[in-house]
């Protein structure tokens, strides 16, 4: 049998081939690894004067994220530190009222998100209430959300 046309001289490209094989890193080497690892942090140590701070800062309204972000610490170490020292909670969420007023503004058509900002509360936070309530919600092009269960 006699091959013709671009295959007809195979002894370039088996060479070629050679070639590009010698290239390759060998099997037994074994390869280096490319992952790079963050090096383990220690855990930062809030001295006493800071740990007052931080309790004062929280009793006069911050909040845990804006608390860890000025003590360079995790939101949940703000919140362990003041259970620790027996700090009551505030829960963020919206009262009676702020459900009211976030349900007339949304019906005025405002999105959930700018409700939320309004209220200072996330948008699913929003969400969560309206549902509650029963508010039927838009989706974002403005249009009433379909249930997924709903017949189509």
């Amino acid at each position: 049998m006699e091959v013709k046309g671009a295959y007809s001289n195979i002894k370039d490209q088996v060479r070629s081939l050679e070639e590009l094989r010698e290239k390759l890193p060998s099997l037994d080497t074994p390869e280096p690894s490319s992952i790079k690892r963050d090096r383990p942090r220690r855990a930062r140590q809030l001295r006493a004067e800071q740990v007052e701070e931080l309790i004062a800062g929280y009793q006069a309204g911050a909040t845990v994220y804006e608390l860890g972000d000025r003590f360079g610490i995790e939101r949940r170490t703000v919140s362990n530190i003041l259970h620790r020292h027996g700090v009551p909670m505030r829960r963020r969420g919206l009262s009676p009222e702020q459900v009211d007023d976030a349900i007339h503004l949304y019906n005025l058509g405002w999105s959930l998100a700018r409700v939320g900002d309004h209220l200072g509360v996330n948008h699913t936070t929003v969400l969560n209430k309206l549902s509650e309530r029963g508010i039927p919600t838009r989706d974002t092009h403005g249009r009433p959300r379909v249930e997924a269960s709903g017949p189509r």
